[in-house]
């Protein structure tokens, strides 16, 4: 299915949030896509983006309705990712959802079945892995650089939501906690690193049965039960033998585990945070002194956030470019759904086990997306 109004697609948002904006000013950098329209459960928050970026603010059902929208950029909060998504599909649109593709993989399958039966394209988010470090990191192991992977580590670590966002009481419910808030960010890597997970084993805690707000607005100094584990350690063995200890904590004032680290029968590599599409990557041949590749100066690895003082890149939409992209090659986009139910697959694989302290096979399998070259990643910019 091509896009119905010129070449572009036209992009309709639904979801107006803080995350939002990243992707709305993002846009303009990419050839294959167009803003045409958002919509948000606040009337004044759509005006107020459609404003900011020249598109139309339109309800949510007329946004589905309308003919100008080829794909629904779902940016709403993750209980609200699956009825968009399928209300999105059922409408004929293409989708691409922020992450995790749903709440559970039994509502992930059911997207997947949807946009299959109707000819349609799913992408999901994360698309950091398409970024330049990602990039440079699936180069090195395509290439050989550690050997046959044997073992690693992959670590996300941090005090939680409650210093700093103002309502985080839903991150610590059911559908959140740190493996379905952050995990898809290394989860994803590690997938189009090392191929599919094949089952799991872990342990989860929780750190405190009640948090304090202490972040300024209407709930500071208020406290909220917590409703999922806090605190999970995990180890991943995957289809190609490789097994890698996955940790995710809101419990941690302060850590020195990096990011992740892939370790082979030739030599280790370590990767920045891949919440990011920047950062240096590390290579050891064979225990050698490390040789480091930062990527300020390659394509998606300049700091452009945020705007007052950029630190970091963040070139959220990169993956909507891809899928523009593939409808033309009549192919499947990088950051698919099949790629997002995997991992969405290897969470609840994580949080089952954590609960039953069993060893969980991972239901289903996932190829490992095909590598963005430079020249293709550079054809995509407008």
């Amino acid at each position: 299915m091509q896009a119905k109004s010129g070449e572009k697609l036209g992009i309709g948002v639904v979801g107006c949030g803080n995350i939002s904006m990243t992707y709305l000013r993002n846009a303009a950098l990419f050839s294959g896509v167009e803003l045409r329209a958002c919509a948000d459960i606040s009337a004044d928050m759509a005006a107020l983006r459609a404003k900011d970026y020249g598109i139309r603010a339109l309800g949510v059902d007329a946004l589905l309705a309308d003919p100008e929208v080829d794909l629904v950029l779902n940016l709403t909060i993750p209980s609200a990712h699956f009825d968009i998504s399928f209300s999105a599909l059922s409408a004929g649109k293409h989708v691409f959802t922020e992450k995790p593709l749903a709440t559970s993989a039994s509502d992930g399958r059911r997207l997947v079945a949807e946009a299959a039966k109707r000819g349609l394209l799913l992408g999901s988010a994360p698309d950091t892995f398409l970024g330049a470090a990602g990039r440079r990191a699936r180069r090195l192991m395509d290439q050989g650089a550690i050997g046959r992977a044997v073992t690693g580590t992959a670590f996300m670590m941090g005090r939680g939501m409650e210093h700093w966002h103002p309502n985080p009481q839903f991150y610590y419910q059911p559908g959140g906690g740190p493996v379905f808030d952050m995990g898809p960010y290394y989860l994803t890597m590690l997938v189009n690193l090392l191929g599919p997970v094949a089952r799991v084993m872990a342990m989860a805690t929780r750190g405190q049965e009640e948090r304090l707000i202490t972040a300024e607005g209407p709930y500071k100094n208020t406290s909220f039960r917590v409703g999922t584990p806090t605190n999970i350690l995990s180890l991943l063995e995957f289809r190609s033998g490789a097994t890698v200890a996955f940790g995710a904590s809101w419990d941690v004032f302060r850590h020195s585990n990096h990011p992740i680290e892939l370790h082979g029968t030739e030599g280790s590599l370590r990767l920045p945070d891949p919440d990011t599409f920047g950062g240096t990557v590390s290579l050891s041949a064979r225990g050698d002194d490390w040789k480091d590749f930062a990527s300020e100066n390659e394509l998606y690895g300049a700091r452009n956030w945020p705007y007052a003082g950029p630190d970091r890149a963040n070139y959220r939409m990169l993956g909507v470019a891809d899928l523009a992209r593939s409808l033309a090659e009549d192919r499947r986009p990088r950051a698919s759904g099949e790629l997002a139910l995997h991992v969405l697959e290897i969470m609840e694989a994580i949080l089952a086990s954590g609960e039953s302290r069993n060893f969980v096979a991972v239901v289903g399998t996932v190829d490992q997306p095909p590598l963005l070259g430079e020249d293709e990643a550079a054809s995509l910019l407008a």
